[in-house]
């Protein structure tokens, strides 16, 4: 599942924990509910439209791929890095599943 919602993104944000790692920051809480959901917020700053929504599309999907070793119950917002607009996929995949695991949720 997505957060769509200004106020669900403001709420992991003010009530939330955060971790980082070289390419990626995380925010996240308890949501109270069987199921994790998942936003992504890349700033304007990491490049265009089309670079944005690239950086969108494969975090989605390593969050698709590896859903099975995500922890329920929590909300995350994941800020990308500006790296990560030229890291391969393998390695964005294994940082981001790296600093997931590592929240001991």
């Amino acid at each position: 599942m997505r957060l769509m919602r200004r106020s669900d993104f403001e709420g992991v944000y003010r009530a939330g924990r955060r971790r980082s790692s070289q390419q990626f920051s995380v925010f996240y809480r308890a949501n109270g509910t069987p199921d994790s959901r998942f936003g992504i917020s890349v700033k304007k700053a990491l490049g265009g439209a089309v670079v944005r929504n690239r950086i969108r599309r494969r975090i989605r999907e390593i969050l698709r791929r590896n859903q099975s070793e995500i922890s329920s119950g929590w909300d995350f917002v994941i800020h990308p890095r500006h790296s990560v607009t030229q890291a391969e996929f393998t390695a964005l995949e294994a940082e981001l599943l790296s600093l997931l695991r590592g929240l001991n949720l």
